[in-house]
């Protein structure tokens, strides 16, 4: 089954965090938004040669991020305002609905919500 990764995941898997062993042999699948948010972590933690190297390797499953999109996931910002969700983590959990795949995330603001796989 594939799946969205959001970033947080990404970043759990790269941290070597076995709770996401399950998922090693799916392709991973986000939003170019998402690698953008990758790269700044990645750049902020280690160095700008090993951020390319994960955006490279990642960009070719990347979904565009497009103003239908976009707009919907604001609505869905908007709609769960008292929780803390960051707009490119509302992107990609929109991006992921529109493409009938579940959102694989260890954010805890999603746990128990449609079409979420929530890792620790």
């Amino acid at each position: 089954m594939p799946y969205f990764f959001d970033t947080y995941a990404i970043i759990e898997i790269m941290r070597g965090n076995n709770n996401y062993n399950p998922y090693l042999n799916d392709e991973i699948i986000t939003c170019n938004l998402n690698l953008g948010e990758l790269f700044y972590s990645i750049i902020r933690e280690h160095n700008e040669k090993l951020a390319v190297k994960w955006v490279e390797m990642l960009k070719r499953n990347a979904f565009e991020a497009d103003t239908e999109t976009i707009i919907e996931a604001m609505k869905f910002k908007f709609k769960y305002k008292q929780k803390n969700f960051s707009y490119i983590d509302c992107i990609g959990y929109m991006m992921a609905k529109k493409h009938g795949i579940k959102f694989l995330t260890g954010d805890k603001e999603f746990n128990g919500l449609e079409k979420v796989e929530f890792v620790k």
